[in-house]
């Protein structure tokens, strides 16, 4: 008999085991369901953190989706830029959509292989979270689920039978490709997540489910995975925690606090931050360690939004001081960013409500920039975890206000560990702007001490918190307490280097003990003072450095904020040779070097450094370079350097703006053709597939057509579909009633054999659309054609187990034709007379896209026929006119040309594509594009609808030092057709990079299809 079904008030089996002993008058420990045996001793845990192999660890990790970079050769730079932050893990899903989009066929290769994403984070050091679903919601097409889930009647995410046989394939299929990369293996995986975000239920169905889950579990289990198991409900619930029926190993949950409204991002919500979270956890999972699998790292934007760059902005710096510090002060020694690389939603990936950008505001940029200055502030957070060991066992109090500072405007939260102290302050009214000072009182080992000592107040200005430490030991030395934070330290040899760092005019002070005194060996205006064999330091921060050497080797860098931000800290650990445990190892070196610091390595007396700049550059060694090193090299070139008395070593790399030459695309000669033929009189669509269901397994959407009209009936997922319906008219026809679901922000376009009806233009939020459209005159008798034309913006997520949301079709839901009666009764026609035709992208799940996915193309003619491949016979095609002409008429045209790129090795020069258009109002207008770049769809424009105007295109895809096809289908919606004001090739911010060469994504060409129409 199942604990969660003893009494009525458990019948759900989600409280705690604290909460199932009150009810059954026992101890807790009495009642916690015994743990599943450990199947491995490499990863494990206790209720303050991880360990891998022995050695404690904090995961500081963010969120990075391979298939979203369809470049390979690039997962390595993100992993790189990861790692630079201070971050040592990363979260991935597995999308099931593109692994398996024909039932039973499994395809993991080209641009879909994980083998390089897992060589790449064991390349630099990175632990993985693995994330494969079934179920991944993440913003893609049917949140994961491939179309053809629409097809069976049971409900998803349940124990039905048929959504259990069909999940069975990818199961067994991704697993293993999962299970080998596992740490226990040499691989980089230390945690698996069977489930995601399995948090509600609709539909009647039994919720949480344990046999679900625990048959879910079973499966990984037996199919070799034996890293500890982790959910992520969406917030702090409880559900299936140690102690509930179907209990993982490691507790989490997901927080998405400021939610996702960018409209106005200096605007916090009042009360967003989260105050409670230790007690909570403490009543749900005080067995395991407090794991954020999902934190907010920016937000979602639909169509219609704001954009991402307000996102951004929402989420900044300062949301990252607040917030990311609140889950230090909650006891958080697992936690992950979503996202921190977004990417792009290529090929038709993007699920409804999404658009084409996946940036989300993140640290590292869509284009894989690190410009934005949450990215920095981030870098100084997780560089001070993982210098701080004592963090990850020491144990949250209470949040106080009144006990540790003189000001109730002040909240702290202190951290208490076996020696070292932790004492995390911010605003009490979280989201106030205002400068309040505060002195702080503290418990070290030299007793209670009120600071600053020497005079002066502390201040947190604005949005802000900081982490103030005592008794925290930087290499032997004993920091006794430092108000200002710590950016990080090192020890070499006997001397040790400690950075740290105030914000603008903020008075700080620190105390190092048992020592006799300070030297101040760069700069000025720092007060010293010794008391009681304390050395204390105190000072007013500005724009200035200032480094004090106390004692013969304690190095104390003092900065400002702003200058931290350039500074990295780099481990000279062979590439590949192991996992750094030791955040404070020698091996490490601190440098000084602006824009990015990928990798370091030393010998024969030289350090060598690879990186990235955007300007000239001082690249200084302060932690690393003062025994036996006597020259420094950046990017494989040797720098005139010099060596201070301090042991500083530095040398200036200079740059210079390289000449990018991009081609105007007006200027270039562009072939196009009609890219619906379908509206010609003569047109042939016996290839097509017959629209002729009459009753379908999707039980979620009542049918209320003659015929089945939707598109996943028949095996068209994704990017657009056209119908084609044939019948006798009467001559009384006047007007057709059409209720068609496309997805948020779809258009469809409708003609009576080559005559225009309507069009639905679109809005942001309106996924299904009726129209009335007024048909013409037509001859009695005559035989009579419905072209419908719908744009497949994905299929909705199914978040709510057993609501079956994602079966919601994509096609016609229904239609009235009152003035039309049969004129002719035959076995082949529907009852009303009409014979329905339907097409997608060519084959349907039988795909002919090729290394680019399944998701790729849609109903188009020049898609069905791949003419938006490079080499496609365009010989025949209408010359000089190019896609900014637009048509002047309501149909679709196709535009393809081809050009050289000539960008110098060496430099990293993000590409994109802009269509310039109407005002973003929200509702559509004119006309829509679609762009493709050498054969890869990157851009679907919604004129009118917005926010994304710009489409970035990566190196990999595009080919920097080579010819280029891009392809471009403009589809006039209205009258008199449309033209858009401008389409340009623009380039953003030079990087001069020392990554390497990027290796080209599969570029197969055209080939004669056959069987295509």
């Amino acid at each position: 008999m199942k604990l969660g079904r003893i009494l009525t008030g458990l019948a759900l089996g989600v409280l705690p085991a604290q909460a199932l002993a009150r009810a059954l008058g026992g101890k807790p420990s009495d009642f916690i369901l015994a743990e599943r045996a450990p199947l491995q001793d490499i990863v494990t845990w206790d209720e303050h953190s991880l360990f891998v192999h022995g050695e404690r660890i904090i995961f500081w990790g963010g969120e990075f989706h391979p298939f979203r970079l369809p470049v390979p050769s690039l997962w390595l730079d993100v992993f790189q830029k990861i790692k630079a932050l201070g971050y040592n893990g990363v979260s991935f899903y597995t999308p099931w959509v593109l692994h398996e989009p024909k039932r039973g066929s499994f395809q993991a290769e080209g641009v879909f292989d994980y083998s390089p994403f897992f060589e790449a984070a064991k390349h630099v050091g990175v632990y993985l979270v693995a994330r494969p679903g079934p179920y991944i919601n993440a913003e893609v097409s049917g949140g994961g689920f491939p179309g053809w889930l629409q097809r069976i009647s049971g409900n998803l995410r349940t124990p039905d039978a048929d959504y259990q046989q069909a999940s069975k394939n990818y199961i067994e299929k991704i697993t293993p490709i999962i299970a080998k990369a596992q740490i226990t293996n040499g691989g980089p995986v230390i945690l698996f997540q069977p489930e995601n975000e399995y948090s509600a239920g609709l539909n009647n169905v039994t919720f949480p489910d344990a046999d679900y889950m625990n048959h879910l579990m079973k499966q990984f289990r037996d199919l070799g995975i034996n890293v500890p198991l982790i959910n992520n409900v969406a917030w702090p619930s409880g559900i299936n925690a140690p102690g509930t029926d179907a209990p993982v190993d490691i507790y989490g949950h997901d927080a998405y606090p400021l939610g996702m409204n960018c409209t106005d991002p200096t605007y916090w919500i009042d009360d967003a931050l989260p105050a409670n979270w230790r007690e909570t956890h403490l009543e749900q999972s005080p067995t395991t360690p407090y794991m954020l699998v999902e934190f907010q790292g920016g937000a979602y934007q639909p169509w219609g939004g704001d954009g991402f760059e307000k996102c951004a902005e929402f989420t900044n710096h300062e949301f990252e001081r607040v917030f990311y510090k609140n889950n230090i002060a909650a006891g958080a020694t697992i936690f992950n960013v979503y996202m921190t690389f977004g990417g792009t939603n290529w090929g038709n990936l993007a699920g409804a409500g999404n658009y084409i950008s996946y940036d989300y505001g993140a640290v590292i940029t869509e284009e894989r920039q690190v410009h934005r200055e949450k990215y920095s502030e981030a870098k100084l957070i997780a560089n001070f975890v993982h210098a701080s060991p004592a963090l990850a066992s020491a144990v949250p109090a209470y949040n106080t206000t009144g006990q540790y500072t003189d000001s109730k405007a002040i909240t702290t939260t202190p951290l208490f560990g076996n020696t070292t102290n932790f004492y995390v302050t911010r605003q009490t009214k979280y989201n106030s702007l205002a400068s309040t000072p505060y002195k702080l009182k503290v418990q070290t080992s030299a007793g209670n001490l009120t600071l600053p000592q020497l005079g002066g107040q502390l201040s947190i200005n604005g949005r802000d918190s900081k982490i103030h430490v005592t008794d925290y030991d930087v290499g032997g030395f004993n920091l006794l307490y430092s108000t200002a934070e710590i950016f990080t330290w090192k020890k070499y040899g006997s001397r040790s280097v400690v950075v740290v760092y105030g914000g603008p005019n903020e008075q700080h002070e620190l105390a190092v003990s048992n020592t006799s005194g300070a030297t101040a060996v760069e700069g000025s205006g720092t007060k010293f003072a010794n008391r009681n064999g304390n050395t204390i330091l105190n000072w007013q921060t500005d724009s200035k450095r200032r480094v004090v050497r106390v004692g013969p080797n304690l190095y104390i860098v003092i900065v400002s904020r702003n200058e931290a931000y350039n500074y990295w800290t780099v481990s000279t650990l062979p590439a590949g040779s192991a996992y750094s445990h030791d955040y404070t190892s020698s091996s490490d070196l601190i440098v000084h070097a602006g824009y990015l610091v990928r990798s370091a390595s030393v010998s024969n007396g030289r350090i060598d450094l690879t990186g990235d700049i955007n300007t000239t550059t001082t690249i200084e060694v302060i932690g690393g370079a003062h025994e036996n090193v006597k020259s420094l090299s950046w990017n494989g070139k040797d720098l005139n350097t010099k060596l201070d008395r301090n042991g500083f070593l530095s040398g200036s790399v200079s740059f210079s703006v390289p000449n990018i030459k991009l081609p105007d695309l007006n200027d270039l000669t562009w072939k196009s053709i009609d890219a619906l033929p379908e509206l010609q009189p003569d047109y042939d669509d016996s290839a097509w597939t017959d629209a002729d269901h009459t009753e379908t397994n999707n039980t979620y959407w009542n049918l209320t057509t003659p015929t089945v009209l939707w598109g996943a009936e028949y095996g068209y997922n994704t990017g657009s579909l056209i119908f084609r319906g044939h019948f006798a008219a009467s001559g009384n026809e006047t007007v057709l009633h059409l209720n068609v679901s496309g997805g948020s922000a779809f258009a469809f376009s409708a003609w009576v054999n080559s005559t225009f009806l309507s069009s639905w233009t679109g809005t942001g939020d309106a996924s299904i659309a009726n129209q009335t459209l007024f048909l013409p005159r037509l001859q009695h008798g005559s035989n009579c054609v419905l072209t419908i034309l719908v744009d497949h913006m994905g299929h909705n997520g199914n978040w709510f187990a057993g609501y079956n949301e994602m079966k919601t079709p994509r096609g016609i839901l229904g239609y009235d034709f009152p003035s039309h009666t049969p004129q002719l009764s035959n076995s082949s026609r529907s009852d009303d007379g009409i014979r329905w035709k339907i097409t997608g992208n060519l084959g349907g799940e039988d795909y002919h896209g090729g290394p680019r996915g399944s998701l790729n193309e849609g109903a188009l003619y020049p898609e069905r026929n791949g003419f938006h491949l490079p080499s496609a016979p365009t010989e025949s095609w209408a010359s000089g006119i190019n896609p900014a002409s637009g048509l002047s008429k309501p149909g679709v045209r196709f535009y393809q040309t081809t050009f050289k790129l000539d960008i110098p090795r060496g430099w990293d020069v993000p590409l994109s594509f802009l269509f310039n258009g109407d005002e973003f109002t929200g509702k559509g207008r004119g006309w829509r594009a679609q762009l493709w770049v050498n054969g890869y769809q990157f851009g679907k424009f919604a004129n009118g609808i917005g926010p994304q105007k710009r489409f970035p295109v990566p190196e990999g895809i595009f080919n920097y030092r080579g010819e280029n096809t891009v392809a471009i289908s403009i589809w006039a919606l209205e009258e008199g057709g449309a033209r858009p004001k401008s389409i340009e090739l623009i380039a953003g911010m030079a990087v001069q990079s020392g990554y390497g060469d990027i290796a080209l994504s599969p570029m197969t060409g055209w080939k004669k299809r056959e069987g295509a129409y």
